[in-house]
């Protein structure tokens, strides 16, 4: 199309729904703390509910606070009228999204919550509206134009909504003291369950060890390295700590002479470990970072374990 430049058009909405994102971030006060403050009360669920993309997004909205420890379901407005109703228990709280906060079938949502004096907290642009007027607390959208211009598509009104949404979640995660080990639970697949699970879950046990005493020569610790295959052989005082290290470097730079010597004159000595209870991208950082390949796992400076950037390749870390 003559003149027409998909660069500027994509920087004009990302500029526009930018914008938009400042001025919300700008107004966030004294009811997003309320927000917070109830949904961290609630000994229920979290009921998002909307229709059209206002409904999207508070199915998403929904599935990002299930995953970070806030039981969360989504609720269909107009499925809501038809027997969806019984799905909102006494002790939930609602959260209603609506751009115009004038959808229709949102009705019976609002009423039923008044009814049973569940906590209603709406998402909308237009506080006097039959929404905005019927929110316990109102979290107000900014009037800011959609990025679709005169054509007024959900863009920056969705847009806003999901931020707002992520807000609610982190801040309601951090209130609640939400850890990294917690969301795990929430993620045992993919990638980032893969990240999440522990050294503990991924490393070779006391059976696999490379382990020799200080003192023995180091034909005998090559042996160890030798049989156990991990490229390294961890050295251990007489009361079993862990005192050092010997890789293929340390055998290059004591090449000459080498059987002559015990295994605690070629080791390194205070090698990287990690502990069990560390996370799995603890450990793949801590690797790259130092450009090694094995990490020997300690608890109270005894080794009981060992991991291999392998390890970490075969549960999908990498």
């Amino acid at each position: 199309m003559s003149g027409f430049d998909a660069v500027a058009v994509g920087r004009r909405v990302l500029t526009t729904e930018a914008d938009a994102l400042t001025q919300l971030s700008d107004a966030l006060g004294e009811s997003f703390v309320r927000a917070v403050e109830t949904l961290f009360a609630s000994k229920g669920r979290v009921v998002c509910t909307g229709i059209g993309k206002s409904g999207h997004v508070a199915r998403k909205i929904a599935a990002t606070m299930a995953s970070t420890g806030a039981p969360a379901m989504f609720v269909h407005a107009a499925e809501a009228s038809h027997g969806d109703l019984g799905m909102i228990g006494q002790d939930d709280v609602v959260l209603a999204l609506s751009k115009s906060g004038e959808a229709r079938e949102l009705s019976d949502t609002l009423a039923y919550a008044k009814r049973f004096s569940i906590p209603l907290i709406a998402i909308t642009a237009v506080a006097d509206s039959q929404l905005g007027r019927a929110a316990d607390i109102l979290l107000l959208l900014p009037d800011a134009p959609e990025a679709t211009a005169e054509v007024n598509a959900p863009t920056t009104s969705t847009t806003l909504q999901m931020a707002l949404g992520d807000a609610l979640a982190v801040a309601l995660l951090e209130r609640r003291g939400f850890t990294a080990s917690d969301f795990r639970i929430f993620h045992p697949g993919g990638k980032l369950g893969a990240m999440l699970r522990t050294v503990g879950d991924l490393m070779h046990g006391a059976g696999e060890l490379p382990l020799t005493p200080e003192s023995a020569p180091m034909s005998e610790a090559l042996l160890v390295m030798s049989e156990k295959r991990f490229g390294a052989v961890g050295v251990i005082s007489s009361d079993g700590m862990l005192t050092g290290l010997i890789t293929d470097g340390d055998l290059r730079r004591h090449m000459d002479g080498l059987m002559g010597h015990t295994a605690g004159e070629v080791m390194t000595r205070s090698p990287l470990t990690i502990s069990p209870g560390a996370l799995a991208a603890e450990a793949l950082a801590l690797m790259n970072e130092r450009r090694i390949t094995v990490l020997f796992v300690v608890e109270r400076g005894r080794p009981v374990g060992i991991l291999h950037v392998h390890d970490l390749l075969r549960a999908g870390v990498i």
